[in-house]
């Protein structure tokens, strides 16, 4: 049986039915962090299944192994809003991988704040979280409801990774964080189908809708005090930086990195809801590494050409049209063994306002966008329900609690733990 003394007292209380609802777990990834909690989860945690068709929940479940074979299985599609509230009211915590979120994540997370149930999702559109702030932030303060975006390789390396920084860096005193910068060092892995859909949806938008075009550019687009945010100059998405600018021992040119644009808005929510802890001069960006070869140049400019490339590609109907061919498509992905060759390594450089340079480091070995995503949100999925006690409390928020937040103000060192008692590499301590 679950240690009912970790599940702490919450809005969802013991008297609810499940502990967790995977809801899309039909799903190419929503069936990977089922089968996750399947192998991983503590005896007793009550699990279901949800998503649209019975014969599938049923077919899914046959295929993660002994332990899920009495999970119940709940019916309930996007759009049917009484369906979608029973969910909610019925457990402790839902992980829904059922995106475009901004198409089919409202009503869902609308029931949750309600129902004071705790909500992760992969959300990586930014746009969507801004509405779920602007829609439900309060009633999910009030109700006590964690409603926590962005649970896999969108955003949880980023966010966690500059919360381990910020903690160690605040242990030994050394002032706040200044310029800061995440370099994806390595990485293995292909783009899902679902991103690519999202990203898709995300242009459609911005098509139609000049203000909400000015709103995606704004590096603060999430902030809970947009007036209150430092004034730090142009923080551009698309960055082409010198290895050696950003740590003495990094080299080559270093090129942008296609998840930025959500990834800096999700750490800098994280800064503003601290109360910015992390610092008013916080400058933070995100990058990645094509080596130290003297071509380094010509590659990081090839990459900044193919990610406007994309987005411009995706806005024309002639290229969309051949892009939409080629592209990977929601609920596909790669095998086990190509999911199992996957890694990824993120690492944080900063310098803070005494002078001193701190390094973090987030590493972890499979598919970034499919099995270490599984993994990121399954765990920040049983962190939420069963270690309560050990839940970050934010100041000004009724009970400390609720709202929608980010992982590391809703979950953060409860996170950590469970990521590395995972085998997920996380630390962070002076740069050498």
């Amino acid at each position: 049986m679950v240690d009912e003394s970790a599940q702490g007292a919450g809005p969802d209380s013991r008297d609810r039915e499940f502990d967790i609802v995977v809801y899309g777990a039909t799903g190419f990834v929503g069936e990977l962090v089922a089968a996750h909690l399947a192998e991983t989860a503590p005896e007793g945690t009550r699990i279901a299944l949800a998503g649209r068709s019975e014969e599938k929940l049923a077919l899914t479940r046959g295929r993660l192994g002994e332990r899920a074979q009495k999970w119940p299985l709940v019916v309930a599609e996007a759009g049917d809003g009484a369906a979608i509230r029973a969910i909610a009211e019925r457990t402790r915590v839902v992980a829904t991988t059922v995106g475009p979120y901004v198409k089919y994540g409202r009503a869902l997370v609308a029931a949750c704040a309600d129902a004071g149930t705790d909500y992760v999702d992969l959300c990586g559109e930014a746009l969507f979280v801004r509405d779920s702030i602007d829609a439900h932030h309060e009633r999910a303060a009030a109700t006590g409801a964690r409603i926590v975006h962005g649970c896999g390789f969108d955003a949880i390396p980023s966010d966690i990774g500059v919360h381990v920084l910020f903690e160690r860096v605040r242990a030994d005193g050394a002032g706040e964080l200044a310029d800061t910068t995440l370099v994806l060092s390595s990485v293995r892995g292909g783009v899902s189908g679902g991103t690519i859909d999202s990203v898709r949806t995300q242009v459609d938008t911005l098509k139609r809708d000049p203000a909400l075009r000015k709103l995606a550019l704004d590096p603060y687009t999430l902030s809970p005090d947009r007036p209150g945010e430092p004034d730090l100059g142009r923080q551009s998405d698309i960055v082409l930086a010198r290895g050696r600018a950003v740590s003495p021992g990094l080299r080559g040119t270093l090129a942008p990195f296609g998840m930025a644009a959500y990834n800096t808005r999700i750490v800098r929510r994280s800064n503003a809801l601290r109360g910015y802890a992390y610092g008013r001069g916080f400058r933070y960006r995100e990058v990645m590494s094509v080596g130290g070869s003297p071509l380094s140049p010509l590659l990081a400019a090839g990459m900044a050409a193919g990610l406007a490339g994309l987005v411009v590609g995706l806005a024309l109907p002639p290229t969309r049209f051949l892009l939409d061919r080629i592209l990977p498509k929601p609920g596909e992905g790669p095998g086990e063994k190509a999911r199992a060759r996957g890694h990824f390594t993120i690492d944080v450089y900063a310098t803070t306002t005494t002078g001193a340079r701190y390094t973090a480091r987030f590493k972890a070995q499979g598919d970034p966008g499919y099995q270490a995503t599984a993994v990121m949100l399954g765990q920040s999925a049983l962190a939420l329900a069963l270690d309560r006690e050990a839940l970050p409390a934010l100041p000004g928020l009724p009970g400390g609690g609720g709202g929608v937040l980010t992982p590391a103000t809703g979950i953060g060192d409860a996170l950590v733990d469970r990521l590395r008692a995972a085998g997920m590499e996380i630390s962070a301590g002076v740069a050498g």
